[in-house]
């Protein structure tokens, strides 16, 4: 695309790319601004999101059963030596199993619909919290995450036009998970399967795993692949540096996850899965060129057929969950297409009206802004035209 293409807003009114760069700059640098206040302490009295011409699909939203979060606690004061970023990231939880965020998270009445509403959010896509079920036993995990499975349902039914969900899995048992997957989607309805990047220090890149991705790739459920703290293996210096959160642990830990899973050939072996990855696709965009660079050097054992690229253009979609930056959105959709890009806000854990305003005002058509709020998600998720219109 020349520094002259076209691009145009809900008025009609074109501006050329050079325009909408500048543009976007300069909202990332007023939402920044405005974060920093916040952080200050300087009160924003924000108006309520109004509709727009397109609905606002929300694709990585958090929830989890108060069952599993006791059950967290319980795994946690065994101290397990196979845990220690989950014990890093949520030590803090008190004798009940709660945190700040925990009466958020397992809201899923009136509370949540009330602040879908403020943001202006129409739908929003649930997902079990990071890590799940993942770090329990192969039984356990498997129990509580066929339970979450059934409340979950309940409230997508009770709410079929807010909510939608992904069904959770214990990869512990691959064959129990594979087993839930067909259940979740053909008996409770649910979109696609939460994995909680690595189970144990193990990832799906492992043919341990292949019959949870047959059995997503059969029931045409996409896998969302959202972060938790880097594996035992790598975590120590991470946790050392304060670094195992948002600021770059959950980044590096799935772009590894993707990777790893490109490499292995998941997606020659499986050419019509579905990966879904959040937060701007964890710097993979940015680092395209480079890992397509590196591609002909890597051992015949962990060398994709195809360039990572064309997986990233093929199977694989990011969200911007958490990033409500205009320049990373408009630099991925440039480099992977704007058919590949969806909106998320990471609710409860980033939950900020104003980033649903500057994500409103991107300088884009009004075609691709409907693409990237609404009808990516519908495609991808294969969500009732019905429920979301």
């Amino acid at each position: 695309m020349s520094a002259q293409s076209q691009h145009e807003d809900f008025a009609g009114n074109r501006f050329t790319r050079r325009q909408v760069l500048t543009a976007a700059a300069a909202a990332g640098t007023t939402l920044a601004a405005s974060r920093a206040a916040a952080q200050l302490g300087v009160s924003r009295d924000l108006p309520n999101v109004s509709p727009a011409p397109y609905k606002r699909i929300a694709a990585e939203e958090a929830w989890g059963p108060i069952e599993m979060f006791r059950e967290w606690k319980r795994v946690l004061d065994s101290n397990p030596a196979d845990e220690p970023g989950f014990i890093a990231l949520w030590r803090n939880l008190d004798p009940a199993g709660n945190t700040g965020f925990t009466p958020r998270l397992t809201d899923l009445g009136p509370n949540r619909l009330a602040a879908m509403d403020a943001a202006g959010i129409d739908m929003q896509l649930l997902m079990l919290t990071a890590p799940g079920v993942q770090v329990f036993d192969a039984a356990t995990g498997t129990a509580i995450a066929a339970d979450s499975n059934d409340q979950l349902a309940e409230a997508c039914r009770d709410h079929p036009d807010r909510y939608a969900g992904l069904v959770a899995v214990a990869p512990q048992d691959p064959r129990r998970a594979a087993l839930e997957i067909e259940r979740g989607v053909k008996a409770l309805g649910l979109k696609g399967v939460i994995i909680n990047s690595h189970t144990k220090g193990e990832y799906l890149s492992d043919q341990k795993f292949w019959e949870i991705l047959e059995a997503a790739e059969a029931n045409d459920a996409p896998i969302y692949i959202h972060p938790r703290e880097p594996s035992p293996a790598m975590v120590k210096p991470f946790v050392d540096h304060d670094m195992h959160r948002g600021d770059l642990g959950f980044g590096v830990e799935v772009a590894f996850h993707t990777q790893a899973m490109i490499y292995a050939g998941v997606f020659d072996r499986f050419p019509d899965l579905k990966l879904v990855i959040g937060h701007g696709g964890e710097g993979i965009p940015y680092n395209l060129y480079r890992i397509d660079r590196t591609h002909p050097v890597r051992r015949p054992d962990q060398r994709s057929k195809e360039l990572p690229s064309y997986y990233m253009r093929k199977n694989i979609y990011i969200t911007n969950s958490g990033v409500a930056w205009a320049p990373m959105v408009l630099f991925a959709q440039q480099v992977l297409g704007v058919d590949r890009v969806l909106y998320a806000m990471d609710y409860p854990y980033q939950y900020d009206i104003e980033e649903v305003h500057a994500m409103d005002a991107l300088p884009i058509s009004y075609d691709d802004k409907k693409m990237f709020f609404q009808t990516n998600a519908e495609r991808v998720f294969n969500l009732s035209a019905a429920a979301t219109t």
